[in-house]
């Protein structure tokens, strides 16, 4: 196996251990409240000290150090995430256990943003959206797979087994990494006026607002997943439905890689939003007619969602790979996946607080899809003018 070959798969390897980590905390929460002596709200504050870190401050990071050789700051950063979940098992008090999911979120955010780019720099033009594609799926299998399964794990050694995986699968990822990656140099422009350019640019901004409007719909819905099918079935068991979205994320982020080197990415992703609107007002008919019928939506919605962040990506480092900052925007545009699934809880939350009812959420959350839609139309027609 080439060097290169290695070099990718360590990367999907990486990205599995960031999904671990990223989604499992939510499920160790009664463990290590148990364990610390804390209250459940108290500890599902390990959540937000992940995410918010990962999705505010990652890309300032990335800013700062994007003029370093790419491989030195995917395996810096790697390093960083690996030590901060390792640290994690031998914490001795909760606050400190905060403190180290902050770290590893910042850590996570920008490995991320820099492994991405690094997996399109070694990949040649007919294939850089397999190579994002193949870290996505290595994120869903984490979530997907690996979450249950190392929950299971925790319930019989306890929560901090959880973070071990974490860390050996993050730790062989790091050594094939640094053994096999080879140096790429940066190309971003050292200005520090300039770096941040690209906020400045209604392509990127347009790009950004997709997936920002896209997240809100996709993640905002699946937070209250479970609310809604016990809204219209109470006997349902609903980690069913949910292993339905799941495995539609697998499959749709390993096959969106061999459409997006060889398709228009606009018209992928008026396909890929389309189908994701077309699943919501499935979910909201066919959950009245029998409910398990519902699992074909899921399946669409899961595949789709997931598939929609590799030809965002690809796009946003088209746009910018000359300018030599096509990491910062994929940071940016995580940051915007992480803040839209934030609005979208919000939304959903006050939603059902003001009265409706969980079962016809979808309904709702079919408008920001409609929104990025319309987003994703005045950029085709505009390119099309200019064209």
């Amino acid at each position: 196996m080439s060097s290169i070959r290695i070099s990718l798969v360590c990367l999907s390897l990486s990205a599995l251990a960031l999904g671990l980590s990223s989604y499992m905390t939510a499920g160790l929460i009664p463990l290590i409240s148990h364990d610390f002596d804390v209250s459940i709200g108290l500890s599902a504050q390990l959540v937000t000290a992940f995410t918010l870190p990962y999705g505010l401050l990652s890309p300032v990071l990335v800013g700062m150090t994007g003029h370093h050789d790419l491989k030195n700051n995917v395996c810096v950063y790697l390093g960083v995430f690996v030590i901060a979940n390792a640290a994690c098992v031998i914490v001795p008090e909760f606050y400190s256990l905060i403190i180290l999911r902050a770290i590893a979120g910042v850590a996570a955010g920008a490995f991320l943003a820099c492994g991405i780019t690094a997996s399109t720099r070694l990949s040649t033009n007919e294939n850089k959206g397999k190579s994002i594609s193949t870290i996505m799926a290595g994120m869903a299998i984490g979530t997907v797979i690996g979450v249950p399964v190392s929950l299971v794990i925790a319930d019989h050694f306890g929560w901090r087994s959880a973070m071990i995986i974490v860390s050996i699968l993050g730790g062989i990822a790091l050594i094939g990494l640094s053994l096999c990656l080879p140096a790429l140099p940066s190309t971003m422009i050292k200005s520090e006026k300039s770096r941040f350019a690209l906020l400045s640019e209604w392509p990127v901004v347009r790009v950004l607002l997709i997936s920002l409007f896209a997240a809100i719909s996709s993640l905002g819905m699946y937070t209250f997943l479970s609310p809604f099918v016990s809204a219209i079935n109470k006997e349902a068991y609903v980690t069913v439905y949910l292993w339905y979205w799941g495995l539609g994320g697998v499959c749709g982020s390993i096959l969106i890689g061999y459409f997006v080197d060889d398709y228009d990415l606009k018209k992928i992703l008026f396909i890929i939003l389309g189908l994701l609107l077309l699943s919501f007002l499935g979910l909201v008919l066919l959950s009245h007619i029998y409910l398990p019928l519902i699992a074909l939506p899921l399946v669409i919605w899961g595949a789709v969602g997931w598939a929609l962040q590799v030809p965002q990506n690809n796009e946003l480092i088209k746009l910018r790979e000359d300018k030599g900052d096509g990491n910062l925007a994929v940071g940016l545009n995580q940051s915007s996946v992480y803040l839209g699934g934030s609005i979208g809880s919000m939304i959903g939350g006050v939603l059902v607080s003001y009265g409706a009812y969980p079962a016809t959420l979808p309904a709702y959350f079919m408008l920001p899809v409609i929104i990025a839609l319309i987003l994703l139309w005045t950029g085709k027609t505009k390119s099309s003018v200019d064209g």
